[in-house]
């Protein structure tokens, strides 16, 4: 499972693939020359980390991803809980909200999603 645990550029570099995927790997390069700022060589290295690791795929110069965003985000979520906060939910919602103040809205949104993860 550690193989989902991605760096910052990593990730960012990923975002691009979900966001435009299927994409061709001279368009990606394209896109990470202009959101990134890297060079075709730096866009290559990484993209052929991502596929070592079973994250992405490039066949015939179409990249892919094989590992969902969603499940990527579950992953690095729960380490974060798990690693600052003992892995305690309660905890984690605690130190975000921090003096912030959630709209009507968002309230019932909140206690609708706890409510659809109650267990019975």
């Amino acid at each position: 499972m550690n193989q989902l645990k991605l760096c910052e550029s990593e990730y960012r570099f990923a975002a691009i693939v979900w966001q435009n995927e299927p994409l061709g790997s001279g368009e990606l390069v394209t896109l990470c020359d202009q959101q990134l700022g890297w060079k075709k060589s730096t866009t290559y290295t990484v993209l052929k980390k991502l596929c070592e690791r079973g994250i992405l795929k490039n066949e015939n110069a179409l990249v892919t991803a094989l590992v969902p965003q969603a499940q990527v985000q579950k992953f690095e979520s729960e380490q974060l809980i798990n690693r600052t906060f003992g892995g305690s939910l309660p905890g984690f919602i605690t130190a975000f909200m921090n003096e912030k103040k959630l709209s009507w809205q968002e309230a019932e949104q909140l206690k609708k999603l706890i409510d659809s993860y109650k267990e019975e």
